[in-house]
Order: C-alpha cells, then structure tokens, then sequence
C-alpha cells in the first residue's frame, strides 16, 4: 500500500512539473507576441514618421530646425529679452527726469527702491553664504554676549522711551502719558492672564513693541514720514477711483444712489483682481517673505507664524494661512495660536479699500496695517507662550509659498475678480442680518427699559458704559470715550463694517461743522479721538471671524481641529489687544492737524460761539504759544492773531486751563482793561 502511495505522488509531482513548464512554455509564447506587436507597432510608426518626413516641405523642416535651436537657447533668449526692456525702462526713467524732474520724482523712488532690492535679492543668492561665513567670528564673540547686549538694549530702549514721552507731554498735555500707561496696563494684563505664566519670551514682547513704536513714530512724528503716507494715502483713494469707471458702465450714471453696495462694493472685486495678479507674478509672495524675515530675526519667532503674521498686513484673515498650509498640521498650539491672532488684528488689503471709501483716512487705516503685525506676533507669544518644540525646521528662505492656480495675468484677474464675489455676496447678507438683528434687539432693550422707565436703553448705550473705560484707557478724552467704547462693542460683537459705517457719519459732522451738542447728545467727536478709534477697530476681532477661522484652519487641518477650537477664543482677545495697542501707540504719537489759527479766526467771528474740544485744544495751543519778556509785554504765535486770543480769553478762563504764565498774565491785562 505505502509503495502505490509513493507511485501516486511520484506521478501526481510529475504532473504539476509539466503543467508548470506547459504554462511557462505558454507565457513566453504570449510574451513574444506581444513583443512582435510592439515591434511591428513601432516599425509602422517608423515608416509613417519617414513618410510624413519625406512628405514635408523644404520650408516645414527649416521651420522645425528653428524652432528646434530657439527651443535649445530660450534661457539666453529670455536674458536677451529682460536686458531689452530693462534698457528699455532706464532711458524712460532718464528721459522723464530731464523733462521734467520734479514731476518724476515718485517714478525715480519706485525705480531706484526696486533696482536696490533686485540687486540685493542677485547678491545673496549668489554670495549670501560666503557673507555669513565671513561674518562667523563676529556672530560667535556676539552669540556669547548676547544676554547681557540685549538686556543693556532693552534698558537704554526704555529710558530713551520714558525720558520723550516725559518731554512730549511737558509740552503737549497729559493725553499722551494716559495713552502710555494705557499701553502698559494691557501688557500687564495679557502677562496676568497668559496661558503658561512666566515662560514669556522677552524678545519677542519687547521686539515686537519696539517695532510697532519705531513705525509709529517714523510715520507719525517725522516729516519725511507724515508727507510719505499722506502721498500713499492719496494715491491709494486715485487708485479705488478707477472703479468708478467700472460700476458707471455697469449701474449706470446714478451709482452713487446707492453707495454701499454699487459704490464700495465694487472696490473690493477691483482689488481682489489687482491682489490676484500680483500674486500672479510672485510680487505679493516676495515682499510677504521680506517682512516675515525681518520679524523672525527680531523677535526671535518661527519662520512659519513669521510669515503668516506678515501675510496679514495684505490678506486677509482666510488668505493668510493658505501661505502656509503645507506646515499647519505640523505648528505647535502657540505657533496655531500666533496665526489666528494675527488674523484677528488686521485687516485685507480688499476691505482697507471699503473703509477708505466710507471716508475714514487712509494714512491711519495703512499705517494701523502696518503696526498691528508685530503687535499681534508680540502678543500671542505672551497670552500663550511657546512650550513646545516645533515639528517644522525649515528657515524662512527655504518655505514653500502656497501658489496661484492662473496660468497667466488675465486668469489672474479673472480668478481674482471671481473670488470676490463670494466675498460682496457675504458681507452685504452679513450686513443686512446684523443689522435687522441689531434694530430688534434694540427694540427689545427699549421695551424692557421703558418698565424700568429708561426707553434709552440699547446695544449702543450697554457698549459705551461697558467699553468706556477703555476707550478713555487709550488717550480718548473723557467726553469721547462713551461714543468711541460704542464703536468698540458694534465692532466687537456685531462688525467692523458697521463700526467704521458708525464713525464714517461721526467724520462727516465733524466736518460740516454742526453744532458739537444737539439735545444734549453728543453729535460728533475729535480729531484725535477719531484717530484712536480708527486704530481700535482696524481689525477682524469678533465673533463673526472666530467662526470663520476655526473652520477654515480646521478644513487646512482636520487632525489638529480639537487644538485649534482650544486656541480661538484667546486668540481673539490677543487680536483685539494688539488693535487696541496699536492706538494706544497713536494716542501717544499722533499730533492732530487741527488748523487752529484758521478755526479760531472763523469760530470768533461768528454771532454764536459755544465750547467744544476742538475750541478748547486750540486755545490751549494758542496759550502754549505766547512769549513772556516781561510781566506786560507778551507776544503770541505769528499764526495766530490778537483777535483770537482775545476770544479765547473771555469764553475759556485761565484757571480750567494749563496755561503759560505769559498767556495767563496777557489774559489779565485784557480783563483788566475790560
């Protein structure tokens, strides 16, 4: 039996070993037919392309050849080309100058700024590494001082910081020293309140309210500065103005009608059209890597929050992060944090231009821009600081930018115009909600107040007691500051359009030159007041965008969404803090053009003159600018006149004011006489 077993298994192996050899047999025969069909597939493709070859004309084959040697010399091409017209543009820019060179003054800048940064963009790139490894010894000997250079820094900082502002208000009143501790009152607070106490980084703090000083005091307090933005401010409205052209072919001539929708609304799908093209051609990417690096260097932040941070000072808080969007799962919480605070206290370059369209100035709206970038970096990393070791080691210069989908500049206009669609469609249906919403809940709060006899109440008037104290903590005058903590709240808790909406109407009073009070109600408030305001409320710090924030930043990262809903509400108020350092700054810095001579000149010579604060600030000014010599012999200000000093005399007494003896013994003699 065993042996007939052994029989049968020998036979049965036997089998499998030809079946085997039968299939392999069979698959190399298969194999080699199909190698014959490729072979006989690619001999017709020979002969077909050898016919077409013969078929073709004389001029069709030197046609190929051309192209053919065009093909292998299109990088010198290129060269040639970029050589053509940047010859091109230099003897325009030279033939413009001798024409006429005052003229071409802002051509020149442009093209002399533009030359230093590609010049400077070619000298890295080619010895950049050479340079740093020359200047190793000095970065080492650096390196092992640096604790005690940067602490002597920060002290010396200090004291500059401390000994201008006691001279500055010596000479300028009290309002600036309440900005200055209002400034100091938030950073305490955010230092209290932060998320991991006592881990601050103190270079990233003091850097980055440095920074947001240093801005602040070249744009507002210099010259150079103060006529810098003034010009960008004018150009910036020239440049929105050609949409006008647009929406009078497309509404008609009687747009204007209705403003906000056929007037500013338009100005956003023009600047989203210019934003995507910019972006197009890697002009928008460059300087967003430029301003990030310069804020990683001094703050000492990562790369990856550096450069989202200064994303925002062109895009928008659903923009910025797509710069980034390949790192967003690997960011610490407080990387996530930083990047959603910086959203919260800015706003896009698209809705700058809405707001400058309500009438609000332009050169406060770009420079609050431009501070509220450090400030917000500056911020989060105190109200949560950095515990973490980031996943994300790239330097800055290596990170790879999100890019545009256009393939060229006319898509990208078109794809730029197209997205904003969505974004009018949004902000007009937000609008009409909140504020249906907001007169409802007005109605409400008036029935329930009128129980309690006090028809008053609204949203309005909660916002202004409750956010008073505030507002007065950042350099408002006290009149002011209840209207200004109502701007506040309505930004806040409703929407910065309907803030700014708000102060647009209080502007336009001011500037009709109604009456300050009507009814007792206060109809419009001061320039410097107005200044503060508009810096306070240049952000997307409410509610609305918390929302909007969680759930882009989740869609980017669907497995950090628990740590990114943890970060949102914090880093809301951190954003709404940096808006409200950034006019406490203002509040310091800013000197209002009020015009005074001409005020008080024209003020005086009506029948009917009644206090404001803009009388009063002007007479104060008129007061600082009187001469003593001696007891009665005073002379005052050559701008300002005998007539309005006397005016100011009579209608303001010495003692409610600060005055200069000599102003105070001139106002004597006149009553003395009188």
């Amino acid at each position: 039996m065993n042996s007939k077993r052994m029989e049968l298994n020998r036979i049965e192996k036997k089998s499998q070993e030809m079946g085997k050899v039968n299939e392999a047999f069979e698959s190399e025969e298969q194999d080699q037919i199909y190698i014959d069909v490729d072979s006989a597939s690619e001999v017709a493709d020979d002969a077909q392309n050898k016919t077409d070859q013969q078929n073709k004309s004389l001029l069709e084959k030197k046609m190929e050849a051309v192209h053919g040697s065009l093909a292998g010399r299109r990088d010198q091409i290129r060269r040639f080309i970029h050589l053509v017209l940047a010859a091109g543009f230099v003897a325009m820019v030279i033939a413009a100058c001798v024409l006429n060179f005052h003229r071409s003054v802002g051509l020149l800048v442009i093209s002399l700024v533009t030359m230093f940064f590609l010049v400077w963009d070619w000298m890295m790139e080619r010895y950049g590494n050479w340079v740093w490894e020359e200047l190793h010894p000095i970065k080492a000997l650096l390196s092992r001082n640096w604790f005690w250079i940067t602490w002597i820094i920060y002290v010396l900082l200090l004291v500059a910081v401390v000994c201008w502002l006691a001279l500055d208000t010596a000479q300028r009143g009290t309002r600036q020293l309440v900005s200055f501790f209002g400034l100091l009152l938030l950073i305490f607070l955010m230092m209290l309140f932060s998320k991991h106490p006592f881990r601050w980084s103190w270079q990233t703090l003091l850097c980055g309210i440095g920074l947001q000083f240093v801005f602040g005091l070249l744009i507002l307090r210099t010259t150079s500065g103060v006529r810098a933005l003034a010009w960008l401010g004018k150009q910036a409205e020239k440049f929105m103005s050609f949409t006008d052209v647009g929406s009078r072919f497309v509404f008609g001539a009687s747009y204007t009608d209705h403003f906000f929708v056929f007037k500013v609304m338009p100005i956003l799908i023009f600047l989203s059209s210019v934003i995507s093209i910019l972006y197009h051609i890697g002009f928008m990417q460059w300087l967003i890597c430029k301003i990030g690096l310069v804020m990683q260097v001094t703050m000492g932040t990562s790369p990856t929050e550096s450069l989202a941070t200064a994303g925002n000072i062109f895009l928008g808080q659903t923009e910025s992060p797509l710069l980034i969007r390949p790192y967003i799962s690997g960011l610490t919480r407080s990387e996530i944090h930083a990047v959603m605070t910086g959203g919260f206290a800015s706003i896009s370059g698209t809705i700058l231009g809405a707001f400058i369209s309500f009438g609000v100035d332009p050169t406060h709206l770009l420079t609050a821009s431009l501070m509220s970038a450090p400030a917000s970096l500056a911020i989060a990393k105190t109200f949560w600081p950095e515990t973490e070791t980031s996943n994300i080691t790239t330097s800055g210069n290596d990170l790879k930018m999100q890019k545009g989908q256009s393939k060229n500049v006319l898509e990208a206009a078109s794809q730029g115009a197209s997205c904003a669609v969505g974004l009018v469609a949004n902000i007009v249906a937000n609008l009409i909600s909140f504020l249906a919403l907001l007169a409802f809940f007005d109605a409400v709060l008036s029935w329930l107040g009128g129980i309690f006899d006090c028809p008053q109440l609204s949203f309005a008037l909660i916002c202004s007691y409750v956010f008073m104290p505030l507002s007065f903590m950042m350099g408002v005058s006290w009149e002011d500051s209840f209207i200004v903590g109502e701007l506040i709240g309505i930004k806040t808790f409703l929407n910065e359009f309907v803030a700014y909406q708000k102060l647009s109407e209080l502007i336009k009073r001011r500037q009709a030159g109604g009456p300050e009070y009507m009814n007792n109600v206060k109809q419009y408030i001061s320039v410097h007041s107005e200044t503060i305001a508009t810096y306070a409320l240049c952000g997307f710090s409410n509610f609305a965008s918390l929302g909007i924030s969680i759930g882009e930043l989740s869609t980017m990262a669907p497995d950090r969404q628990s740590d990114i809903s943890s970060c949102g509400l914090r880093a809301l108020i951190a954003g709404s803090v940096s808006c409200f350092m950034t006019a406490c700054i203002a509040g310091m810095l800013y000197i209002p053009d009020l015009q005074c001579p001409h005020f008080l000149s024209a003020e005086f010579n009506n029948t009917n003159v009644t206090s404001s604060t803009q009388l009063v600030t002007c007479c104060t000014l008129l007061y600082n600018s009187v001469t003593e010599y001696e007891p009665w012999n005073v002379t005052i200000g050559e701008v300002y006149s005998q007539s309005s000093l006397q005016g100011c005399c009579s209608l303001t007494p010495p003692h409610t004011l600060q005055l200069q003896l000599g102003a105070l013994n001139h106002c004597q003699q006149k009553h003395t006489h009188q």
